[in-house]
């Protein structure tokens, strides 16, 4: 079991994820870049009328709107209220109802097998305690319910911009695992183990074509990503230190682009059923 070391203070994480969340403009990052990753998640869980969903760290309803679309009755979770205001106005512009509570992943205030569908498009891979949100994840579902997760791969373009920002950030709580590796097939069957059957794992990419070359990727993640914004602000008062990871998310975003126009930004894909 990955639970932190020593006692860490669950409420003053949980205030700096929501502050962080807050910054820069997730909801247009959502929008312009990441929007097609919620419908493939919905149809690789097979949620339909007469399902009931949570969808946690759902921040604007990106998997969580297209799932109410389907009939199913939805609730979601996410730490930051900011995101889930705006879910809630996009969800209203596209005349569905859904039940958008504020939760953190790793103490979901729902009842035990509640829920007949539990998912999360790249968003649980942020909470930091790995095996509490998996616990929690699996705890709410029913047994034989469904469990759907979509989160960035170690080795795919926003895992290595974690691993490129990694030496820029502050230090993380005791305990904490690196978000990408819910990416890792390994790495989600361990955190839970015998919990659920039938795991069905794929990797696929995201085509992204909106940078134009490493410089745009750099810039539009420091003013629209919160932990690209958390990074620079850990940084901000040594202009050497700025300049460097200025330099190197540059360099990443040029290496995915490849010299071409496009990205593929990879993920994994995992579909299971709770026993």
């Amino acid at each position: 079991m990955n639970q932190p070391a020593t006692a860490v203070d669950d409420g003053q994480i949980a205030a700096k994820h929501r502050v962080m969340w807050a910054s820069g403009n997730y909801p247009k990052l959502v929008a312009e870049i990441v929007s097609p990753l919620g419908p493939i998640l919905v149809e690789a869980a097979g949620i339909g009328s007469g399902d009931r969903v949570l969808d946690i760290a759902a921040g604007t309803g990106n998997a969580a709107i297209p799932a109410a679309l389907t009939g199913a009755s939805v609730v979601a979770s996410d730490l930051c209220p900011e995101l889930l205001e705006r879910g809630s106005q996009l969800a209203a512009e596209r005349g569905v109802t859904l039940d958008w509570r504020e939760a953190d992943a790793h103490q979901l205030p729902f009842g035990d097998a509640e829920f007949d569908v539990v998912m999360s498009c790249i968003g649980v891979m942020f909470a930091p305690f790995h095996q509490r949100a998996a616990d929690e994840l699996v705890r709410v579902c029913k047994p034989g319910g469904r469990v759907a997760l979509l989160s960035w791969t170690p080795e795919g373009q926003i895992g290595q911009l974690f691993a490129t920002m990694k030496p820029y950030v502050a230090a993380p709580p005791p305990g904490a695992q690196p978000p990408p590796l819910w990416g890792r097939e390994d790495h989600v069957r361990a955190l839970f183990g015998e919990a659920v059957t039938d795991v069905v794992t794929e990797r696929r990419t995201l085509t992204v074509g909106h940078f134009g070359d490493g410089a745009a990727f750099r810039d539009y993640f420091r003013s629209m990503y919160g932990p690209t914004i958390a990074a620079y602000r850990n940084i901000e008062a040594d202009p050497d230190r700025v300049a460097e990871l200025d330099a190197a998310l540059a360099r990443l975003g040029d290496a995915f682009l490849a010299g071409g126009s496009e990205m593929k930004w990879e993920y994994l894909l995992l579909t299971a059923r709770r026993a």
